[in-house]
């Protein structure tokens, strides 16, 4: 049965609600939409579109700023910082980030994310990464959208700060990573 487009707009309204950083394809292919459709649905009900519900979440939630770099060298779009504590960062996987013959992610860009994000995470004039361990799960692929969650996970060797960071498409983790940072004020 056919859904109503009131109940879709009361499900889109609730999916966004629950995943705000869904993009207008995802939700048309879940939904069975087309795009256009997702676009005025949103525009009735007032919902913006992806890069500003982003820019939102960014401006709204962020209680402190990145010490140890500027802001606009950290890789991807920060869109949530609590300083010493947890991080989370979104990259958009384009052209310029893959092979060319095969469209899958270089790791580097994955890395440099997780570790700009470690960084970027320490409440401190100066933070480098020390030591890291890493692992990838899976081949990330041109057009998929990578969301980067770093949270501090105590102090290691000569008081360094441990930095755990996991890297997610969907609901899939593609990248992990250990971080042992060492900041100016050790």
């Amino acid at each position: 049965m056919k859904k109503t487009k009131k109940m879709r707009q009361e499900e889109l309204k609730n999916k966004i609600d629950q995943t705000p950083f869904i993009t207008d394809e995802e939700l048309a292919k879940s939904f069975g939409v087309s795009i256009q459709t997702i676009r005025l649905d949103r525009m009735e009900l007032g919902i913006p579109e992806l890069r500003e519900r982003i820019k939102s979440v960014a401006t709204h939630e962020w209680n402190e700023t990145v010490k140890a770099l500027p802001i606009e060298e950290v890789i991807g779009e920060v869109v949530d910082l609590e300083l010493d504590d947890r991080a989370l960062s979104i990259l958009d996987i384009r052209p310029e980030h893959v092979f060319s013959r095969n469209h899958i992610a270089r790791g580097h860009h994955l890395f440099a994310q997780a570790n700009s994000l470690a960084v970027a995470l320490i409440n401190d004039d100066i933070a480098l990464t020390a030591r890291s361990t890493i692992h990838f799960s899976r081949p990330v692929k041109l057009g998929e959208r990578v969301v980067a969650k770093a949270s501090v996970k105590g102090e290691g060797e000569k008081g360094r700060t441990i930095v755990s960071v996991h890297s997610f498409v969907e609901n899939e983790e593609v990248f992990g990573g250990t971080f042992e940072m060492y900041r100016s004020n050790q």
